[in-house]
């Protein structure tokens, strides 16, 4: 009966790695290669299509990886910084509808994004921001989903007690949470920083309803409208595909980088500080 579970994560691993796989190894083929030849058989072509991909209108390509960049990387610092302040809260103070606020979150954290997009437009469009970078950064600001795990791990992080001991010394609220609950909610943000950040890199519905501007568009647009020119022009499929492989790397990179905060004894930046 053991074997049975492997079996079915073995299985599992195979559904995830093989199109990971199939990008790795298509985006190596030159156009005339990519299908005259075997599936999973390495071509000779990949520099050749980073250099295409690079060429191509000039570079939007980089355009489109630094506005997702510029998408990802503020828009999860922002959301992060929120959800800190947020989920503290829920975690540490007691106040009439603390509990109703959390069930709304709770409930937004169950609400398809497709249900928010069309009202976010609509709302972008009555503040003149639609179309503008604005209109993509500021509604992945309020995250539910990460004001929900803030607060899960604020409370189960920073002990009430030590809250109380730094009051009782005379810190203010905004140095005993500085001092005190920063640190020890920093591992569960670095978690609620790195779930934003790839939910806002892969994010595709929200910039395809504001954005009609394709300097504006953050990678995942670019690449569909490359893919779209495809059916007429085959030869953008490789550089579909390549920049398909490459901007997977920044979120590998990422993952490489944080990865060591979730090994940070919950107590050890407030021991510090």
């Amino acid at each position: 009966m053991a074997l049975l579970p492997t079996a079915v994560l073995l299985l599992g691993a195979l559904y995830c790695l093989i199109p990971v796989a199939w990008v790795l190894i298509a985006s190596t083929k030159a156009g005339r290669e990519l299908f005259s030849t075997f599936t999973f058989l390495p071509g000779t072509g990949l520099w050749e299509n980073i250099s295409d991909l690079s060429a191509y209108r000039d570079g939007v390509y980089w355009t489109w990886m630094a506005n997702s960049a510029l998408y990802a990387g503020v828009g999860a610092l922002l959301s992060t910084a929120v959800s800190a302040f947020a989920g503290y809260a829920l975690a540490m103070y007691r106040f009439r509808g603390r509990e109703s606020i959390f069930n709304i979150l709770l409930a937004g954290v169950l609400m398809p994004p497709v249900i928010l997009a069309v009202p976010q437009y609509l709302l972008m469009a009555q503040v003149g921001l639609a179309g503008t970078r604005w209109s993509v950064l500021l509604p992945v600001i309020l995250s539910p989903y990460g004001i929900y795990l803030a607060r899960i791990y604020a409370a189960a992080a920073v002990p009430r007690d030590v809250v109380e001991s730094g009051r009782i010394d005379g810190a203010g609220e905004w140095r005993v949470f500085r001092s005190i609950g920063l640190p020890m909610m920093l591992p569960g943000l670095v978690t609620v920083f790195l779930f934003q950040f790839v939910a806002i890199w892969n994010n595709f519905l929200l910039p395809y309803i504001m954005l009609s501007d394709d300097e504006r568009f953050p990678i995942t647009l670019g690449l569909f409208t490359l893919l779209n020119q495809g059916a007429s022009a085959p030869a953008l499929y490789t550089l579909v595909i390549t920049g398909s492989l490459l901007a997977i790397l920044p979120l590998i990179a990422l993952f490489l980088v944080i990865q060591r905060f979730w090994s940070l004894d919950l107590l050890s930046g407030a021991v510090k500080s």
